[in-house]
This record gives structure tokens, sequence and C-alpha cells, in this order.
């Protein structure tokens, strides 16, 4: 469960700060005598903040949603003896979200303590740096503890809508092992799935609704906006539907050998398992590229209407915020990148019993280590080339929706349909980090799978 608490923590502390700085920059313009008064800037700067606050929020609780979903199906049979015993499931499901809601106290509360300390830091230095020592600034305010609630709240919610196999456990499985649903199982949740269809259908309507909205309107964005939201849940809903043919096509990629064809099949017999595993890291690798994707179609645009180069320190200005916007989203990439970690680590755990039936079978422990490894880079390489994809493409939405009416050139014609300028460095520099991030997911996952001998895991 550390994971779960460093993934609250991670969560508080960005939002924390988050909340600090815009009240510090808010405090910076007020006392400006040229744009004090101005209500807009502080608008813009509220809604920024609440949008990634919402982010970093929003893919936490899907990682501790998981995280719960995982250590439920591992204990199973722990859940069935209780239930044969005379436990309800009700009683069950509502302690896993105890659990949860004082996991999400502990980490907020160690967040708030590092946000706030951290915040203490950069006002200081920002107030030196920019000879603003006499800023009237109150660094600790009452709003910072809203982020910790919040959080914490989430937390608690994530962990109760993770624990929901809870309900489906009779007291009958005590008498087997635990195993995750398989794939004709999860093709059989109509009612699961027919949601998360219904989710994505109307997502994609109101995102076509923006799109075509941005063409005489800015505020096309806002309509895009709520689509992305419902659009992208139902994906991260129906992930067991959208992920096994993409493994399907990625397993062709490691040959076929039997510990390539095993580390294939292992990923695909359990798509709830592999679903998991895969999302968070859909969903960072989705943000990075969506932001950069728009903020390069937005440059384009800008250039093109200024005649086909920019002034300077318009380039400057974008390039930095740019930079500045992606530093904050990777904030939510770590949050997916340490679900990762987690998430392979339990799967190894729970799989003891596996492992060690093919070591009996005559798996070397360097063929077991490879399974672990290429199943881990199977489930890497499935996610970025999603998170790739749908990151061009709701990028490329939220840039159309907002640019389309937006005269594009000196003549003063609309920008119209907007291609998508897709940075390469940066989907490069995606799929190296990625690819970084599963070796180094897999080193804890790969030792425990070869340090049990396989009478130990069959005993198990």
């Amino acid at each position: 469960m550390g994971a779960s608490i460093l993934v609250s923590a991670i969560s508080t502390a960005f939002s924390v700060i988050l909340v600090a700085a815009t009240g510090y920059i808010a405090a910076m313009l007020r006392a400006d005598p040229y744009i004090g008064g101005s209500g807009t800037l502080a608008f813009v700067l509220s809604f920024l903040t609440l949008i990634l606050v919402g982010v970093a929020v929003y893919v936490a609780s899907i990682v501790t949603a998981n995280t719960f979903s995982t250590v439920v199906a591992g204990r199973t049979r722990q859940i069935a003896l209780l239930r044969l015993i005379g436990a309800s499931a009700r009683s069950q499901r509502g302690e896993v979200a105890r659990q949860g809601l004082i996991l999400g106290a502990i980490g907020a509360a160690a967040g708030l303590v590092v946000g706030v300390a951290a915040s203490g830091v950069g006002v200081a230095v920002a107030g030196r740096a920019l000879s603003l020592t006499d800023l009237d600034y109150a660094l600790v305010q009452p709003m910072l503890v809203a982020p910790a609630v919040v959080v914490t709240l989430t937390t608690w919610a994530s962990a109760w809508a993770g624990s929901r196999r809870v309900l489906t456990v009779t007291p009958l499985q005590a008498l087997g092992s635990s195993a995750e649903a398989g794939a004709d199982e999860v093709a059989r949740r109509s009612v699961r799935n027919g949601f998360a269809i219904a989710l994505f259908s109307v997502g994609a309507l109101l995102l076509a609704a923006g799109v075509v909205l941005g063409l005489v309107s800015p505020a096309g964005v806002i309509v895009a906006f709520g689509g992305g939201i419902l659009s992208f849940t139902g994906i991260v809903m129906g992930a067991t539907l959208v992920m096994p043919p993409v493994l399907r096509l990625v397993g062709g990629l490691f040959g076929r050998s039997a510990v390539a064809r095993l580390a294939a099949e292992n990923a695909m017999r359990h798509p709830e398992r592999s679903s998991r595993m895969a999302i968070g890291v859909v969903v960072g690798v989705t943000l990075v590229t969506m932001f950069a994707v728009a903020m390069q179609s937005a440059k384009a645009v800008m250039t093109k209407a200024a005649g086909g180069t920019l002034p300077p320190e318009m380039d400057a200005l974008l390039t930095t915020f740019a930079g500045i916007m992606m530093g904050l989203v990777a904030v939510s990439a770590v949050i997916a990148a340490v679900g990762l970690v987690n998430l392979l680590t339990l799967g190894v755990v729970q799989r003891r019993r596996e492992l060690g039936l093919l070591r009996a079978l005559g798996l070397t422990q360097r063929q077991v280590r490879g399974v672990v490894l290429l199943e881990a880079a199977h489930i890497a390489i499935t996610a970025v080339v999603s998170g790739v994809v749908l990151g061009i493409a709701y990028g490329w939405v939220g840039a159309q929706s907002l640019l389309g009416a937006v005269p594009a050139d000196p003549g003063g014609a609309k920008a119209g349909l907007v291609a998508p300028a897709v940075p390469a460095t940066l989907v490069v520099a995606v799929v190296l980090a990625t690819a970084a991030l599963t070796l180094a997911a897999a080193v804890t996952p790969t030792r425990l799978a070869t340090r049990v001998t396989p009478v130990e895991a069959l005993a198990v």
C-alpha cells in the first residue's frame, strides 16, 4: 500500500504548490500599478490551476482504483474465507474503503507538509530574484488544506470503486485459488461495457461539436473539453475492450520463441490485469502528447497570422509557457509511473504459484525473468502507442476548437481547419522515457520472480 500513500502525497504536494504559486502570482499582479485591477488574468490563473489540479487528481484516482482492484483480486480467497464464516460482502468492501481513507489521509498529510515547505522555498527564492521581498503574501492559508481534503476523499472513493469485485466473491471460492477474470468473462460484462461505449460515443459527439463550433467561436473549446473528459473516461472504463486488440498487434514484435510467446499470451490472457497496468501509462503519455500537440498547433497558427515569422519576444514567451505547462503535466506522468511499478510488483507477488510452476516445468531463472520483462515491455509499448495516438487526436481537437475562428493571416482570414503540428522530438522523448521507465519498473518484479524456488512457490 506504500504506492497509494506516495500517489496521494504527490497529488497533494503538487496541488498545494500550484495553489500557493497562483496566490503568489495574483499578489504580484495586485501590486502592479498597471494591471493590478485586471480580473481576466486572475480568472485565467485560477482556471489553469483548477484544470491542472483536476488532471493530477484524476490520474491519481485511476492509479489508486487500479491498485485496489489488483489487491482485491489477490485477496479473493481470503475474502471468500471470511464470507464462509459469516462476513458480508458489504462489510468486506467497507473495510477496503476504510483502508483507502486511511492511506489517503496519511499521504495527503505528508503531501501538505511537503507542499507548504516547497512553496515557502519557492516564494523566498522568487522574492529575492524579483526584488519582491516586501510583497504582502501569507504563505500559510486555510485554502491550502482544500487539496489535502480533496485527495483524501478521492482516494477513499477510488478504493471503494476499485473494490467492487468484493461483491462478486462467493464463499465457494475459498476452496480454490484466486484468479483474474479471463477474456471471455470480461466480454460478458454487458452493463459496464455498454456504459463505457455510451460515454465514449457521447464524448466523441461533443468533440466533433466542439470542432465545428470552433470554426465560429473560440467557445468551442469548452464543448470539446467536456467531450474529452467523457470520451477518455469511456476509454478508461472500457480499457478491457480497447487494450486486447492492441496487445495482440504488439505481441508479434517479440518473435516466436517460447519466452516471447508466453509473455504475449500472459498479457492477453488476463485483459483486466494488463489493462490496469497499461491505462495509467496511457493517461500520462496522452496528457504529455496532447499538451505538446496543442501548443505546437497554436504556435503554428500564430506564426501564420504574423506573416510567417513570430516576433522573438512572442516566440520566447510561447516556448517558456509551453515548457512550464509540460513540466506541470509531467507530474501526472510521474504518478502514472508509480502506479506501473506498483502494479507490476503486485502482479508478480500474486503470481508466485504460476511462476513457480514455470520453473518446475523447466524454465530457467533467466527465462522466467525474460517472461516478466517482456510482459512489461509488451504492456508499455501498447500504452505508448495508444497514448501517442490519443494525445495527437485530443491535442488537435483542443487546438482546432480554440483556434478555428482566429484570424490566421495578415488579411484577416480565419484559420479554418488547422493541421495538427506533431513535435517529433517530443514523441521520440516520450518513447525513450517510457522505455527507461519500463526497465526501471521491471527491476523489482524480475528479482521477485526469480527469488522463490519452485517448491516454495508451489506450496503457497
